[in-house]
């Protein structure tokens, strides 16, 4: 089995998240890291050729380090399109270093979001409410409106923000009816919201949880089947939180490194440097100037289409480097509201769709709506992806004719290799952990055992009570493990929730 090297860094972290974080000047929502990583036998020589790259662009190094404030914020106001030719060169290089031999993985997470999940932690999901969805629109509309009342009421008693909270959306909501073709669904979004504002508990000032960006990377070794590795993290100030919440997370073989001695900890950087670049250029220009500047509609300006070949070149490159190379689900991870990830994807697959810049120009008037409309369908799809409550199944890459669910059971791929539950005397209790369906759609359950759990396909005639049960799931209310009672009547099937 391969042996990986991984390297961490990050962008844009606040060390405390309290009124003065959120806004600061040169505040950014959103905390990115960046893993880069390879097998352990290419090391070398991915290392001579990242030497190359920085001994080229030496000049450019600060106190003996070639990193991404080598790249300014100024440089990506229109994206790629208003970078000069010298970082041009210099992106052409870095983004060629990405082969097929490079895995990167990264981590955006919203600072308010974890703010507001703290403020509405005892708030789960039922039949009545979509917490998800709810908590998602709370957090998309403080980013975006960024209201500085109910920024100061966060850290302030509970009962003090319920009602700037309340004032805020009712406020909001009467904005809105001046554009209500244009915001019809945010008003119907701002009114449920309302409606469940009865009470809630402040959260004090909070420390950041730097454990989020592991829970990803754990996800993604285990889902590329990788069990062999190493983890350096450019090593902070003193107080090691980062490696400790790596550890915290089940990650082993982690240590800190200054990057001057680690070019894998550089390359990291760099990439997060210029995903927090483009990140924060997108935001700034879809940000809404004030409350009643959100009835007007934003469509991405048209200097950031103006561009030539080699900046195209670019957005393929990049698009390929996040999006293609070494793809995994877990390859990158957020958290409830991702829209400035989801947008930045957009944008660079919807470039990469242009075989060149000539093919942007003929009609680069309209490209910031056709882009408006191809992004809003992708946030649409994972805005519809958060109200599907059912869990995902990690499908490892060493996998043959099954893979291990959520509850340890094999599912096989081909239904038809799935023993079939067998009921003694036409009449047996089960313990069920789960009920769900194969790839053919056959209703399957999931049952404990003496020895392990084993998932069985059930009869088709119980496909209509195992979709009554997932529609259920998907709505926030699992009523599973319980007890289950199969039974056979003149060839029919029955089952009984006890």
């Amino acid at each position: 089995m391969d042996k990986f090297n991984f390297y961490y860094d990050e962008s844009e972290h606040s060390r405390k998240i309290n009124h003065n974080t959120i806004t600061a000047d040169n505040y950014y929502d959103n905390f990115i890291t960046v893993i880069v990583g390879w097998k352990s036998r290419d090391e070398k020589d991915i290392e001579a050729s990242y030497s190359s790259f920085e001994n080229k662009y030496r000049e450019r190094s600060s106190n003996g380090e070639l990193k991404s404030t080598t790249l300014k914020q100024r440089q990506f106001q229109n994206g790629l399109a208003s970078l000069s030719k010298d970082n041009v060169d210099f992106l052409e290089d870095f983004f060629d270093m990405f082969d097929d031999r490079v895995y990167p993985y990264y981590s955006i997470a919203s600072k308010i979001e974890y703010l507001v999940l703290q403020l509405f932690i005892d708030y789960k999901n039922s039949l009545l409410f979509d917490m998800d969805s709810m908590k998602y629109s709370i957090i998309k509309a403080l980013v975006m409106y960024q209201p500085n009342e109910i920024l100061e009421g966060l850290y302030k008693d509970a009962e003090q923000l319920l009602n700037l909270l309340k004032e805020f959306f009712t406020k909001q909501v009467e904005i809105d009816k001046e554009n209500e073709r244009l915001k019809r669904t945010e008003i119907e979004s701002f009114r449920q919201i309302l409606v469940l504002l009865d009470d809630v508990s402040a959260p004090k000032t909070v420390d950041w949880n730097y454990r989020v960006p592991f829970w990803g990377f754990d996800s993604y070794l285990k889902e590329k089947g990788i069990q062999e590795y190493s983890l350096e993290i450019d090593r902070e100030g003193g107080s090691g939180n980062t490696i400790n919440a790596a550890r915290s997370a089940g990650l082993h073989s982690v240590k800190e490194t200054d990057s001057v001695d680690s070019f894998g900890v550089r390359m990291a950087d760099i990439l997060a440097g210029v995903t927090s670049k483009m990140l924060k250029a997108l935001r700034s220009s879809f940000m809404y100037s004030s409350a009643e500047d959100g009835i007007n509609k934003k469509i991405l300006p048209t200097k950031w289409f103006d561009l030539n070949d080699r900046q195209l070149s670019l957005y393929k490159k990049m698009n390929h480097i996040m999006g293609e190379l070494n793809t995994a689900w877990y390859k990158s991870f957020a958290g409830l509201y991702a829209d400035d990830l989801l947008l930045l994807l957009s944008l660079l697959s919807y470039m990469s769709q242009f075989e060149n810049s000539e093919a942007i120009s003929r009609d680069i008037k309209m490209q910031g709506e056709y882009f408006n409309s191809y992004a809003s369908q992708r946030l649409l799809d994972y805005f519809e992806r958060i109200q599907n409550k059912l869990p995902v199944d990690i499908v490892n890459d060493n996998s043959k004719e099954y893979f291990l669910n959520r509850r340890g059971a094999k599912v096989f791929f081909e239904s038809s290799k799935q023993p079939k539950l067998k009921i003694n005397n036409n009449q047996e209790v089960f313990e069920v952990l789960s009920v769900g369906f194969s790839n053919d759609n056959s209703p399957m359950v999931t049952v404990s055992t003496t020895n392990e759990p084993m998932c069985f396909r059930i009869d088709d005639s119980l496909a209509g009570w195992a979709m009554m049960l997932v529609g259920l799931a998907n709505r926030g209310d699992n009523i599973f493990p319980c007890k289950v009672a199969f039974s056979i009547s003149e060839g029919q099937w029955f089952a009984d929730l006890l």
